[in-house]
């Protein structure tokens, strides 16, 4: 479990540092669109292991 927590640690740092150096050439207002796609990213991304995980338990 604690490799797992690791993993999305790293990935929560890596999509905070983008947003932070996107941060300075975006305008403010079109900020928000470079964030929702971060969002979606990582909700895509816990999803997927979400799923493979899943899998791995079945024994596929």
């Amino acid at each position: 479990m604690a490799k797992k927590e690791a993993k999305e640690t790293l990935i929560e740092v890596t999509l905070w540092d983008s947003a932070n150096k996107l941060r300075g050439s975006v305008d403010p207002a079109k900020y928000k669109h470079v964030v929702l796609g971060l969002i979606f990213l990582k909700f895509a991304s816990d999803k997927f292991e979400e799923h493979r995980q899943t899998l791995i338990d079945k024994g596929q």
